[in-house]
């Protein structure tokens, strides 16, 4: 399994990813999860993938491969728009990236599917976040199906994999008027509750900081475990929150009693 986190704010993106995989208990692998494709002052995209790690690595090796080549735009089969061979270096906007890697991403599962299911999930998902020149700064998530969905002033971050143990601080803390540091303080403490949890989710952890109007992937940060900055933020928070918890008042258990109607009864004899 993994996690990836990415989050849209007016400010700009920040992007998450973990760095595991395995395909079983005794296959365990550290694996790079964030492609970053950028021609720097026109465009910067990012993808964080998730899910069979041959399906995620056969779509973003034929988006490198489509890179660059003639065609450029996308065919049309049968009438119907075809995406699966179109570069998203010529691409017009995000909402067209994500039309290709959806694309791409049917035709390896029509090519495998077939072959992979009699020993696992041939699927897999992604997050897909960038600026284009002429475009806002977007952020959308491609499912299985090559559908997908984007992020918004009211619902402003996206996550795949082992999304549950890191969204309630997100919940509780992110609103559109985060910056993106403190966004990006958020998504190293939604990581680090997912990995105290979750054997499956492990760092390093990839984070991309990327502010709207940069059109290039200028800060990029990895963070192992033993990371200073990582590992004192992680302290504050768990001493911080340690505090927090005991300065708050203690249940009035009597009154508790009473609500719910519990009777108390004499006692019995003794002996």
């Amino acid at each position: 399994m993994t996690y990836c986190l990415g989050i849209w704010l007016p400010a700009g993106l920040v992007l998450a990813s973990d760095s595991r995989t395995s395909a079983g208990v005794d296959q365990i692998a550290t694996v790079k999860k964030l492609a970053v494709f950028e021609q720097p002052g026109e465009r910067m995209i990012a993808i964080l993938s998730a899910g069979n790690l041959a399906t995620t690595q056969a779509v973003i090796s034929t988006i490198r491969q489509n890179t660059g080549q003639a065609a450029g735009r996308p065919g049309v089969q049968g009438g119907a728009v075809d995406w699966s061979a179109a570069d998203i270096m010529t691409a017009r906007s995000l909402f067209d990236v994500a039309q290709i890697v959806g694309a791409i991403l049917r035709e390896v599962m029509r090519a495998n599917r077939s072959f992979v299911e009699p020993y696992g999930d041939p699927g897999a998902s992604f997050l897909i976040g960038g600026q284009i020149t002429g475009d806002a700064h977007r952020l959308f998530q491609i499912y299985s199906a090559g559908n997908f969905v984007e992020a918004s002033s009211r619902n402003a971050f996206l996550q795949l994999g082992e999304t549950k143990y890191g969204k309630p601080i997100l919940d509780r803390a992110l609103t559109t008027r985060s910056g993106l540091d403190e966004a990006a303080k958020l998504a190293l403490l939604s990581f680090d509750a997912t990995i105290r949890s979750n054997l499956s989710v492990a760092p390093p952890i990839d984070l991309l900081r990327y502010e709207t109007g940069s059109l290039a992937a200028r800060q990029i940060a990895k963070f192992t475990a033993q990371h200073p900055y990582w590992a004192d933020l992680r302290d504050r928070y768990s001493a911080g929150l340690g505090r927090l918890v005991e300065s708050l008042p203690e249940p009035v258990f009597e009154q508790v009693m009473q609500d719910v109607g519990v009777a108390s009864l004499p006692a019995g004899p003794t002996g």
